[in-house]
């Protein structure tokens, strides 16, 4: 069944036919998926007096135990700025400590409080079934095969794991 995308790639046909407009196809898709996702993963967070940049941060520190302002800024994938925003905000209701590295008076380690941990102990399993409902008209195998096309194109596109 055709989709608003496949409108836009016909309209494209007929107004530049020299042109081949395929990407849009892939680009116009991931776009607009993006919004869905995202909005419905917006629903799921308020649940939870959060919002993607706190529960990002809370989740970071829930996998990956204490992190440096510098650690959490790789693992969360955001700026060093966004980094000291999100802990001024989380620390402000309690959701996460901040304290002197014993031994490196120079740095801080993040740590999340038990509230904090009880809070994404929360909101975690409620994501994880948004994630699952949001991905049900494609099968396991299919979500598979999906994640790993992601995962190559991400990587053409200079989007490496921490670890590479």
């Amino acid at each position: 069944m055709p989709d608003h995308v496949d409108h836009i790639l016909r309209q494209w046909a007929e107004a530049r036919p020299d042109l081949d407009v395929s990407p849009m196809g892939v680009i116009g898709r991931l776009t607009r998926l993006t919004r869905v996702l995202e909005g419905e993963l917006r629903k799921t967070f308020a649940r939870h007096d959060l919002d993607r940049s706190s529960f990002d941060v809370l989740a970071t520190l829930r996998r990956a135990g204490t992190l440096t302002p510098a650690d959490l800024m790789r693992s969360a994938m955001i700026t060093s700025g966004a980094v000291t925003q999100r802990l001024d905000r989380l620390e402000q209701r309690g959701l996460v400590v901040r304290a002197p590295d014993e031994t490196n008076g120079r740095r801080v380690l993040v740590d999340l409080t038990e509230e904090g941990r009880e809070l994404i102990d929360r909101a975690l399993p409620d994501h994880v079934d948004t994630e699952h409902r949001l991905l049900s008209a494609i099968s396991a195998e299919e979500r598979d095969e999906l994640a790993a096309l992601l995962r190559n194109l991400l990587r053409s596109l200079g989007d490496v794991a921490l670890d590479d």
